[in-house]
């Protein structure tokens, strides 16, 4: 058995990992880092299957902070960072059929850089639109897609060069503390690893690692979200907005070049595996995208699930656990975890390493785990 003694070990190598991972070996010269990821490929299951897309209105107050603060990271990542850009401007388009007037109202008064759009400029931009389907509509114009993969191979890349340690198909099998060291083996019993620190950043699966490692869960709740691709033609979509209903109960987003990628937004409850989409959740947003759009769907071309976790509030939890000593929570991005992992990497860093977090501080009392105790 290999045995790897290492300052700090990160368990999940995805979008949560692998920015914490990046910021941590930027944030703390001479220290050994090591990253490990249960299946063969870094970012399986939720990272690899976001449609992800930068709006600054989306999420909980504390996912609005680090949203924003990752802003800059986007339009100018560091030098060799990404060999492509890793943002492409995408407006958002809000829909309100009659009985989301009063939703559109408070999205307009409370969205930030929110504003209202006439009809006829959005039938315009979105020539597919029925004449009777809104009553009004909103835009958040300065909102773009972001590249998951370009972001999340260069956080990847990043720690490499720094000379972390990522190890892959290293699913944690037992995860034991004493004499001050997390002591950490892995599935195929192959390797071990020893730690003071461990940062669970295992997503779906932050419960079973802490119970793995006798912390007590926070009750995180992974839901499914399903989405299909269709070809929308004969509309050319390449330059519409993302466009959904008020309350989100549907969107599509435009999908390489001339594809629509539609989704009933679901959020179903499930337990942490390789989910799979559900027939009648692809049926139902294909539904709710023709009551607005007139779309015709000749057949689905592809189609695909991924796993977003809660917390019981839905606000992040970031922080060390009040029991068990040098166990460090990064979990709880739900749906968030791409548009803000530039500035929550370098806060989960910052935490460790006893840093000032600078303007992210102003969350660290909020998203403290231990409210969930």
């Amino acid at each position: 058995m290999d045995e790897h003694h290492v300052d700090i070990l990160v368990i999940g190598a995805g979008m949560a990992g692998a920015s914490a991972a990046a910021a941590l070996a930027r944030a703390a010269s001479g220290r050994k880092i090591a990253l490990i990821e249960a299946e063969d490929t870094p970012g399986y299951h939720s990272t690899g299957r976001s449609a992800a897309i930068w709006i600054l209105n989306y999420g909980p107050p504390d996912v609005h902070v680090l949203t924003r603060l990752s802003r800059g990271f986007f339009d100018a990542p560091p030098p060799g960072f990404s060999d492509h850009p890793l943002s492409h401007r995408r407006a958002v388009l809000f829909l309100a059929p009659p009985e989301q007037a009063e939703a559109l109202a408070t999205l307009i008064a409370e969205g930030e850089a929110v504003r209202e759009i006439g009809l006829a400029e959005v039938a315009r931009r979105v020539p597919a639109l029925r004449p009777r389907y809104a009553i009004g509509a909103a835009i958040e114009e300065d909102a773009f897609d972001i590249d998951v993969a370009a972001l999340h191979q260069g956080f990847l890349r990043e720690f490499r060069r720094a000379g972390g340690l990522l190890a892959l198909h290293a699913r944690a099998r037992t995860i034991e503390r004493s004499q001050g060291l997390w002591r950490v083996a892995t599935e195929a019993g192959d390797a071990r690893f020893l730690s003071p620190i461990v940062i669970n950043a295992a997503g779906a699966w932050g419960d079973e690692v802490a119970q793995a490692a006798g912390v007590a869960p926070l009750g995180l709740v992974p839901k499914r979200r399903t989405g299909a691709i269709i070809d929308p033609a004969p509309f050319a979509v390449v330059d519409w907005p993302l466009v959904q209903d008020v309350v989100q109960s549907w969107y599509v987003r435009p999908e390489a070049r001339t594809r629509l990628m539609v989704t009933p937004a679901d959020a179903t409850p499930t337990h942490p595996h390789d989910v799979q989409p559900d027939e009648i959740d692809i049926a139902i947003g294909i539904d709710r995208m023709q009551q607005a759009l007139t779309i015709a769907v000749r057949r689905v071309e592809r189609s695909w699930a991924g796993l977003r976790s809660f917390t019981p509030d839905g606000s992040l939890a970031f922080g060390w656990d009040r029991a068990a000593e040098g166990f460090f929570w990064c979990v709880g991005q739900g749906g968030y975890g791409i548009q803000t992992a530039p500035a929550a990497g370098a806060l989960v860093a910052a935490m460790v390493l006893g840093q000032d977090a600078g303007a992210a501080g102003e969350i660290i009392a909020r998203i403290d785990p231990g409210r969930f105790a």
